[in-house]
């Protein structure tokens, strides 16, 4: 766990493999999740996919005073990695808690190509941290998505 100060927050980072977490990890992460994802963006979906207990899952979030700021899960794809629902909690989005998350994801998934679907409004964002565009925007749940993958430049891997 290290502490990360984006601007006036202290944040913690945590990372979990999905069989070592916990219930209630499990429990906050689901509830934050289905906050975002469901209620305020209104996304009736099966959130619950199976694929978070998995050993081959990894969970990232940030947390401050408050509870989990941000979260995201990375999923194995053979020799890639996915990255999936990221999020940011209503009060904390703008204070570098999103930046923060997504280094620490870059850290954790280098040196693996990494993909993603974007919500289209986002694809600026993850540009900034060296994601193109793959393939053409669809819409998912109502919500517009783009495909975007990070490959690892070769002398990265050496």
């Amino acid at each position: 766990m290290e502490a990360h100060k984006p601007g006036h927050m202290s944040l913690n980072t945590l990372s979990v493999k999905g069989s070592d977490l916990s219930a209630s990890a499990l429990y906050r992460i689901l509830e934050l999740r289905s906050a975002v994802f469901v209620v305020e963006q209104k996304c009736a979906y099966q959130e619950l996919d199976g694929l978070d207990l998995r050993a081959d899952t990894t969970h990232l979030w940030v947390e401050d005073a408050h509870g989990i700021a941000g979260y995201l899960r990375l999923l194995t794809e053979d020799d890639r990695i996915r990255i999936g629902r990221v999020l940011t909690r209503a009060d904390c989005r703008r204070t570098g808690v999103s930046t923060t998350l997504m280094n620490l994801a870059l850290r954790a998934t280098h040196p693996a190509t990494t993909l993603l679907s974007a919500q289209s409004y986002l694809t600026n964002f993850y540009s900034s941290f060296g994601y193109e565009v793959s393939g053409q925007e669809f819409v998912e749940d109502g919500i517009p998505h783009v495909p975007m993958q990070r490959e690892v430049p070769r002398d990265a891997t050496e």
